[in-house]
């Protein structure tokens, strides 16, 4: 397994993230703790992501059991997220106010099992609440020594920009890291995000790089769902459509031409991308861990960058792709 430098603090993460939001729910707690324990020991994987909103709180204590088990705690870059709803019937169960943030993160540790979150992000931003009181909440943290280093998910480059300046201008602890969507169907971030975390050592730590499943191969255009696959009854509208459909079999015709398993070559690609640090893998069984897990066996070549640009333009979301022919007065989001 390769190691890459989680920005410019020096801690050594895998080239490969473990997402853990199917822990728990879609994966039973057996075969999520197995998981867990073969991405550790025999992959080299040191790098596990989670939510407190994942199943409300099941994802957290799956993982910490897992990591209970052996002494595994220590070895791992342990990473989890708070701002999403925690409880129907309280409104500060939510957001990246103070309040609500160090509640969060006495239920994160209880949870986790541990005295310490190694990795602790803000899961969306909120314009509402000003990021100073965010960062001077997570500073305390820090200095508590309950979290190790901060990060964000779904920022706009600006949002972290912001942060960076409130941060030297407060003396407070910096974000770290950025956690944005990222694959060949959306490539937004290439516009703005990425060529920013590149100039402020911010390590970027992708999810959904085969877009949820839609990049595998199993959704097909004009054919029914596959029984059982996370999209059966279709998913957001932005991500699965006729017109990202269209382009999946352009892609699956260039995986065919080349003899690429087609998920392995979407994850391949991201973990080649320029200032991706880390992708984040979120399998169901085990035989899709396996399967991704080899994609860092891949080579993406300048013949297949090539390819592959021609397919999906670079800095494009397929959506606003079609959308920008639709007339004068279609827009990019």
């Amino acid at each position: 397994m390769e190691y890459r430098s989680l920005g410019r603090t020096g801690a050594q993460v895998s080239a490969l993230c473990l997402g853990c939001m199917n822990f728990g729910d879609d994966c039973d707690e057996e075969t999520s703790i197995r998981i867990i324990h073969r991405a550790m020991d025999e992959t080299g994987i040191n790098f596990l992501d989670t939510a407190d909103v994942y199943s409300r709180g099941v994802s957290e204590t799956v993982v910490g059991k897992a990591l209970a088990q052996g002494g595994r705690r220590d070895r791992v870059l342990l990473a989890t997220k708070f701002f999403n709803r925690m409880a129907d019937d309280d409104p500060n169960a939510l957001g990246s106010h103070r309040f609500h943030i160090m509640r969060a993160v006495e239920d994160s540790l209880r949870r986790l099992q541990t005295d310490h979150i190694d990795l602790y992000q803000v899961h969306r931003p909120k314009s509402a609440v000003p990021i100073d009181e965010t960062l001077r909440a997570l500073d305390d943290l820090v200095r508590q020594g309950k979290v190790r280093y901060l990060g964000t998910s779904t920022f706009a480059a600006w949002q972290i920009v912001e942060s960076l300046w409130a941060s030297k201008e407060l003396g407070l602890n910096r974000f770290v890291c950025e956690q944005p969507p990222y694959n060949l169907l959306d490539r937004r971030i290439e516009r703005e995000l990425l060529p920013m975390c590149r100039t402020y050592g911010i390590a970027t730590i992708p999810w959904a790089p085969i877009a949820g499943g839609l990049l595998s191969g199993k959704y097909r255009l004009n054919q029914p769902r596959p029984e059982g696959a996370r999209y059966e009854k279709g998913a957001f509208a932005d991500r699965d459509n006729d017109q990202a459909l269209a382009k999946v079999e352009d892609y699956l015709r260039f995986c065919e031409e080349r003899d690429y398993v087609p998920a392995r070559f979407a994850l391949a690609w991201c973990l080649a991308q320029p200032g991706v640090t880390s992708p984040i893998i979120g399998p169901r069984t085990m035989e899709q861990f396996d399967e991704y897990v080899r994609a860092a066996e891949l080579t993406v070549t300048t013949e297949d960058q090539a390819a592959i640009d021609a397919i999906f333009a670079p800095g494009t979301h397929v959506s606003e792709y079609y959308r920008a022919d639709f007339g004068p007065n279609a827009r990019w989001l």
